[in-house]
């Protein structure tokens, strides 16, 4: 998975996928979040829940602990690990949702420049990927050392075309299990190993290279190439 995001909508549009019933803590704001172009270490609006309240905060995606100084923060964690190395050992509890509204990657067709392609829901629902992360807790301010990873695993079916890494999406339903504190972490990780949703789910189109560079932003950057023509 590419290190590019959209999350353009508001916070109560990602709240309102959920379907999630709880009290709602947020610091994100409510006014659209107006990514189309979101980059690591950037900040994203990442979901936690603590007893029977949903969270909503701004961290920056990418996230490494304090003793791996000498290596970039990585903004993905591989499902078959990141329940068992020692890396995540002390974030894998902290569970998360990173409400986004598409992905993008880039593929080599041959041409001078690899084409980037949008990904998202062929519902047009919202991607709920599973993360893990430090986040504010407790009523504790941000800190320089928050941050999130998502979780990935193996792409299939025509989408290993695209990318041979995929974010593990999950249904509303499970989403909810995978914040719910009561959750044993066996049957988290068994939710991401196992139940992310199928490659079916998704559409994916080219779109304008212009997303390449991170201080494009702007709805035509989310357009399929031929919505563009003249």
């Amino acid at each position: 998975m590419c290190g590019r995001l959209s999350q353009y909508t508001g916070i109560h549009d990602f709240v309102a996928a959920l379907s999630i019933p709880n009290a709602l803590v947020s610091s994100a704001g409510d006014l659209p979040l107006d990514r189309y172009n979101g980059a690591p270490s950037q900040q994203f609006a990442l979901f936690h829940q603590e007893d029977d309240v949903l969270h909503a905060d701004m961290v920056p995606w990418g996230w490494r602990p304090a003793w791996a100084k000498d290596r970039a923060a990585p903004i993905n964690a591989r499902v078959e690990k990141v329940a068992h190395g020692p890396f995540y050992r002390s974030i894998w509890p902290n569970r998360a949702i990173t409400p986004i509204n598409n992905w993008f990657e880039w593929v080599d067709e041959g041409g001078p420049k690899k084409q980037p392609y949008l990904i998202r829901r062929r519902d047009l629902a919202p991607v709920l990927c599973a993360s893990i992360g430090q986040f504010p807790t407790g009523g504790r301010d941000p800190s320089q050392y928050d941050g999130f990873v998502i979780i990935t695993a193996d792409s299939a079916g025509g989408m290993v075309d695209i990318h041979d890494r995929r974010p593990v999406v999950l249904t509303p339903e499970l989403s909810r299990e995978w914040l719910d504190p009561a959750t044993p972490k066996e049957r988290a990780e068994q939710i991401v190993l196992h139940q992310g949703e199928p490659a079916e789910a998704f559409e994916w189109f080219k779109v304008d290279r212009a997303i390449g560079n991170v201080r494009n932003q702007g709805p035509e950057l989310i357009r399929p190439i031929a919505d563009l023509l003249p």
